[in-house]
């Protein structure tokens, strides 16, 4: 696409640009985004080959200047690994003789984490960058783009390019300047104050648990939670989407951004739970054990990454795709959001017609999770946060 004033390119993966072209183009505050990630998924063949996630970022170049706006973008032929689920609407579309494969997806692979999905320092290139994406469905015979998890200051963007606008929930956990997790306990009602102390010493019994950030995570480490992941991931999945080689590429680039907990019986590591670390949140993304022990999952994926936002200074936990199991323990519902350009006018207005009704199932499960917090009423924030 070329407007005179700016050239749209298509490439073939994130690491066909220099690294330092494309982190200029973020804030550096959320680690999927950053060409060490994205790449790292590419060189490990965690995406592209028979993965159906071929690499196909949109980039805006400046006349005779470099980039200066991208999509982190896909091509899709199947709708696995989104956590926005689609998969009525491919059925739906096929039925009436449509071809809803492929699609361009607007993500970071296998991560349902907020983030910012259009990448410029120049919002006036927001839009027509989206633009750029649309013109790419209708010339290629896509039926479709979807941006996914968008964080709250873009959604406007995708608001003002007209995309279909879609919600589900979360459960973040949110810090509101506690010193401690003795702090954050003190604002939970009496009764769900003693569970959680209850299940904390529960799961810490005859194991030990360490937290290592940065160069305290070594090789062995990386085996072993390899291991715990593809447990996880077959049994949740099908078969990991991450190659072991994903996690070494990972921690080789970006270990001072990643917090991985593991649990150790007789000096093995038995658990683990694997978190990235950004400007503002920490994310909790893989887990995984060996062993059936009663609460180490709560303690390695949420307890701990609480104990470790306090320590980190950060404003809040996300703790990924789903777990109503999550509410009790202090993690909010909150509402995330993912944009849809739908090319064919039929199934656009039948879409918008099915979000129309979702969205009032969802605001309805808001108002009741939203009652069904743990903190003590006089200490209960809010109702209904919206991440957008």
């Amino acid at each position: 696409m070329n407007d005179g004033s700016f050239t749209a390119r298509v490439l073939g993966a994130v690491g066909d640009l220099p690294a330092a072209d494309w982190d200029a183009l973020t804030d550096g505050g959320n680690p999927f985004v950053s060409h060490a990630f994205l790449s790292a998924l590419e060189r490990s063949g965690s995406v592209g080959g028979r993965s159906g996630w071929t690499p196909l970022p949109i980039v805006v170049d400046r006349p005779g200047g470099g980039p200066v706006a991208a999509l982190p973008a896909y091509l899709k032929d199947h709708s696995q690994g989104e956590y926005v689920f689609d998969h009525a609407w491919a059925d739906a579309w096929h039925r009436a003789g449509g071809s809803y494969y492929p699609k361009l997806q607007i993500a970071v692979p296998f991560t349902p984490a907020t983030g910012p999905r259009v990448l410029t320092q120049d919002p006036e290139l927001a839009v027509p960058l989206l633009r750029a994406a649309e013109t790419l469905c209708r010339d290629n015979g896509l039926s479709s783009a979807h941006a996914t998890f968008i964080e709250p200051a873009q959604v406007p963007i995708f608001e003002r390019a007209g995309w279909l606008l879609r919600e589900d929930i979360q459960f973040h956990w949110e810090n509101r300047g506690y010193a401690s997790f003795d702090d954050f306990l003190g604002v939970l009602s009496s009764r769900k104050r003693k569970d959680l102390r209850k299940e904390r010493a529960r799961a810490q019994e005859d194991v030990e648990i360490r937290a290592l950030i940065g160069t305290e995570i070594r090789e062995e480490h990386w085996d072993a939670f390899w291991e715990f992941y593809q447990d996880t991931g077959a049994r949740k999945w099908g078969r990991p989407y991450l190659t072991r080689q994903a996690f070494s590429l990972l921690g080789e680039a970006m270990a001072d951004r990643m917090l991985m907990v593991l649990a150790f019986s007789a000096g093995e590591a038995v658990a683990g739970a694997l978190n990235f670390i950004g400007r503002d949140a920490l994310y909790g993304r893989y887990w995984g054990a060996r062993i059936d022990k009663p609460f180490l999952h709560f303690e390695l994926c949420y307890y701990q990454a609480i104990d470790a936002a306090i320590r980190l200074g950060l404003n809040r936990v996300e703790a990924g795709a789903q777990g109503g199991h999550k509410l009790a323990r202090g993690y909010e519902p909150v509402r995330t959001v993912s944009a849809h350009y739908i090319v064919h006018d039929g199934l656009r207005a039948a879409i918008a017609d099915y979000l129309a009704q979702e969205r009032a199932g969802i605001a309805r499960d808001q108002i009741w999770l939203d009652g069904r917090t743990p903190f003590r009423k006089a200490e209960a924030p809010a109702p209904g946060p919206v991440d957008r």
